[in-house]
């Protein structure tokens, strides 16, 4: 018995041969999208959400551009950007571009000149740059170089680029010789690494100290909410003045470097653990609470396994936000003196070298760093911003 297919309905399966091809309708596709936005975990919906904001994700490729290029530093960095990697004979120098081709032809290896300088009484003795075009120093890729460790214990001499038989400057030299291209990647770790330290020791604080506030109440959140307001009112500069002040000047550049970090996380906890606080305050009495507490869950488990988790996302996104505030605060701490010093490359040190005058009309290239500062700080923003908004994504206004 044959029967006669119905042309009212759609053909949701094509066979041809041995294959079969399964034609789904639009109700079906929307069926399908429907079922996956209401099964899917609150990590995938924020995701989603935060995927259709163009920004944001700019801002999150730049920002993982970033990490990457602190993290990798060393490699990228043909010359050490200590006083051990500095060029004597290119002080002050100005950025050197790699080129193609020159008066004398084209070549497939990326090139740059050879640079002769002398001082001259007309411009009251500073160095006069003079380009031979006539010799070219050739780039290469993944030369050998001076000697580092990648992620602190692979030791390695290979670099990303450099030239064998001269120097590459891409964004120039400082007065001591050093590469400013090397410095600047190496800042940018330093300066990454200060503000994931304060923001971790923030997070822990404001979470013990939120938690606990928030969930018992009475007279132990009388307390500490008096803590919290104590440490808010402490101006940061002032605090910062007096640290310094009492620092011994023999410290180390890892001892300042972590005094530093742990000062900004002590003073970085009381906005999250209000908010903290306040959730909790809002959710100790819902019936998952309720039950928890007659299944016998002690007070940490409850806070730990049940309160926080609900606040997780609010927690990430304060976490983001709160990064560049930690980097603004070393950059500027380090810009005015009280914070880290040279030999360590942060952002707050290159900045320092841009506020005379003289750099300003003479040596522009100084402030190559300051756009690598811009773009970071600019996209933590963005990224915290787009995390925000998706942060919630069963609310009406994000559907």
């Amino acid at each position: 018995m044959t029967t006669t297919p119905d042309p009212m309905k759609p053909n949701l399966a094509q066979t041809t041969g041995p294959h079969v091809q399964v034609v789904e309708t639009d109700a079906a596709v929307e069926r399908r999208s429907k079922e996956a936005y209401f099964t899917a975990s609150q990590g995938q919906l924020i995701w989603a959400r935060f995927k259709k904001q163009r920004a944001a994700m700019i801002a999150a490729s730049v920002l993982l551009f970033l990490v990457l290029s602190g993290i990798f530093a060393p490699f990228l960095s043909p010359y050490n950007p200590t006083i051990a990697g500095k060029n004597d004979e290119y002080t002050n120098g100005a950025p050197q571009i790699p080129m193609f081709c020159d008066v004398n032809g084209c070549s497939l290896r990326p090139f740059v000149h050879a640079v002769e300088r002398e001082r001259s009484m007309a411009t009251n003795f500073r160095w006069v740059t003079t380009i031979n075009e006539d010799e070219r120093h050739y780039i290469y890729f993944f030369v050998e170089g001076w000697e580092y460790k990648l992620f602190g214990f692979i030791p390695m001499d290979t670099h990303l680029f450099g030239a064998p038989d001269g120097f590459v400057h891409v964004f120039g030299t400082d007065d001591a010789g050093k590469d400013i291209f090397s410095r600047t990647f190496h800042a940018i770790w330093t300066s990454l690494q200060v503000g994931t330290i304060g923001v971790l020791i923030a997070f822990v604080l404001a979470l013990v100290i939120g938690g606990i506030s928030g969930y018992y109440g009475g007279w132990i959140d009388s307390v500490l909410q008096m803590i919290t307001d104590a440490v808010r009112t402490v101006p940061a500069i002032p605090l910062f003045m007096a640290v310094a002040a009492f620092m011994p000047p023999e410290l180390s550049a890892e001892e300042r470097f972590f005094y530093i970090s742990l000062i900004l996380g002590l003073i970085g906890w009381p906005t999250l653990a209000r908010r903290v606080r306040t959730h909790l305050l809002t959710e100790r009495n819902q019936e998952y609470v309720l039950a928890a507490q007659l299944c016998g869950a002690s007070s940490g488990h409850v806070i730990r396994r049940h309160l926080l988790p609900s606040f997780t996302s609010y927690i990430i996104v304060d976490l983001v936000i709160s990064f560049p505030y930690m980097v603004l605060s070393e950059t500027a701490l380090s810009f005015i003196g009280l914070g880290l010093k040279d030999p360590v490359n942060s952002l707050g040190v290159m900045l320092q070298n841009v506020t005379s005058a003289d750099v300003l009309l003479n040596y522009q290239w100084y402030f190559i760093p300051v756009i690598f500062f811009i773009a970071l700080v600019m996209a933590f923003v963005f990224v915290g911003d787009g995390l925000r908004d998706a942060a919630d994504p069963y609310s009406d206004n994000n559907k």
